[in-house]
């Protein structure tokens, strides 16, 4: 087998026996692909742990992070973890093959004000303004992952109860997520006025649809985050997730209880949620060491 169809076989088992979400797939075979392009004409078959460490080295010397290099080292303990199973090698090359510790960069979030100027610019008067005010105020009002807010269909949402149902792509368990009432109101007016008038075909199931009717994409929602974030002239990098972060943040300086901010981020371990405590911790110390005259 070449190395292209070694590839593809792995990129059906990540999708069909792994159940591993899109972007995911997306981002191993990328980095297996640039990994065999560094090989040139060598097969990924004969590749040892000396060959491994030559293509660490050099995606440093071309000033790659510790975290795309520790990323790279993922990727390629999983692909030869797959070459094992599958009888393919032997041995895998990964085996003594180690990595710097990456330290996690705490999430960045919005005040409470930068939210509402940013759900303040689009314009609801018109059909993409008001789609879009709705994928942006169900974002923050739920705190679901991106994927998952474009995964959404017509069914997953009740209206009258003020919930949304959502399913994690990777297929993690169906969660209730509640919704403030403001969302609930723009998603209503979207639902009635607007989205009927944009999806192609009678029969489309997504609940946020582009201006040519499909499902909206992960690249078509990335550039209206951003756009509306140049119209409000917010300076931090906001990407789609840093919603998700705000909402988690938010809920707990006013007093959630980290279980249920759990649940409603459909977070498997509540370690992944208390990254949130230090974030708020840390805010409160900025607040400090700005306000207290003594400070």
């Amino acid at each position: 087998m070449s190395n292209a169809e070694y590839i593809s076989e792995y990129k059906k088992y990540l999708t069909d026996e792994k159940h591993s979400s899109a972007n995911t797939v997306a981002s191993y075979i990328r980095d297996l692909n640039q990994f065999v392009a560094w090989l040139d004409s060598r097969n990924i078959i004969g590749v040892t742990e000396k060959t491994v460490n030559s293509y660490l080295k050099a995606l440093k010397d071309k000033g790659k992070s510790k975290a795309t290099v520790s990323r790279c080292v993922a990727t390629l303990k999983g692909f030869y973890a797959y070459m094992m199973l599958k009888g393919f090698v032997s041995k895998s090359p990964m085996n003594g093959i180690t990595t710097e510790r990456v330290e996690k960069k705490l999430p960045s979030i919005l005040t409470g004000k930068e939210v509402e100027l940013l759900l303040e610019q689009p314009e609801v008067a018109d059909l993409k303004g008001c789609r879009d005010k709705a994928m942006l105020e169900v974002l923050y009002a739920t705190g679901v992952r991106v994927s998952e807010l474009l995964a959404l269909n017509m069914i997953d949402v009740n209206i009258d109860a003020g919930v949304v149902r959502c399913r994690s792509v990777s297929g993690g368990k169906e969660r209730i997520v509640p919704m403030y009432h403001a969302a609930v109101v723009i998603l209503s007016e979207y639902i009635i006025r607007v989205r009927e008038q944009l999806v192609a075909d009678p029969d489309e199931q997504a609940l946020f649809v582009n201006m040519n009717g499909e499902r909206m994409s992960r690249q078509g929602f990335w550039k209206i985050v951003k756009h509306y974030q140049a119209m409000a002239k917010i300076e931090k990098d906001i990407t789609p997730h840093t919603l998700r972060h705000s909402f988690a943040a938010h809920l707990l300086e006013n007093g959630a209880d980290l279980r249920s901010i759990q649940e409603m981020l459909g977070h498997a371990d509540i370690s992944s949620t208390q990254v949130y405590v230090q974030v708020v911790n840390n805010r409160l110390r900025d607040v400090y060491n700005k306000a207290h005259p003594k400070a």
